[in-house]
């Protein structure tokens, strides 16, 4: 662990939606603990990640599972990563004019693997928190509007999504989320 470096300085990788882009953030162990760098305005700025006006952290127990919201006016990007636990990040495209519309990816972030995922305006979002308690730290390219919030059903028969959990802890308005041809 002593002085051990890891990625210099940051690692981008494209998932099977171009658009959605994994970040492997460069890190430093020492017999101290660890240092992770979660935001470098230039570097982040070169892949077209951001610019960001809001910041929120959720804290969720097990078998939680948030989402998948988007917003309608002012579609929200979010650079999401995880500060305590583990959780499955869901994004879907649901922007009608893509040739990836309707298409999910899913992600495992972990406090213990310093990566982060950048969700682009025009996709919806989701997560859940497959064992054990999960914070989650996102910034968002616009602020949240409640008056424009919208989601998709988690269990969305049109995506088929593989969630890695049965039976999940979700809010009452995550349960009334009409499925992706609803909208």
């Amino acid at each position: 662990m002593e002085g051990e470096v890891r990625c210099d300085p940051m690692k981008v990788t494209s998932t099977a939606i171009p658009d959605v882009l994994l970040l492997e953030l460069e890190y430093f162990d020492d017999d101290r603990g660890r240092f992770v760098r979660h935001w470098d305005a230039g570097l982040w700025a070169a892949h077209d990640v951001g610019p960001f006006v809001q910041d929120n952290v959720s804290h969720s127990g097990p078998r939680v599972l948030r989402g998948l919201h988007f917003q309608t006016k002012a579609p929200q990007g979010k650079l999401v990563s995880v500060v305590a636990g583990r959780i499955y990040d869901v994004v879907v495209d649901i922007r009608r004019e893509s040739r990836t519309y309707g298409q999910w990816v899913g992600v495992d972030l972990s406090a213990d693997e310093p990566r982060q995922l950048w969700v682009p305006p025009g996709f919806a979002h989701g997560f859940c928190v497959p064992e054990g308690a999960a914070t989650v730290h996102y910034r968002c390219t616009t602020a949240y509007d409640p008056d424009h919030q919208d989601g998709i059903r988690w269990d969305c028969p049109e995506l088929n999504i593989d969630w890695p959990i049965d039976a999940p802890v979700l809010s009452e308005r995550d349960r009334g989320w009409p499925s992706l041809s609803g909208h």
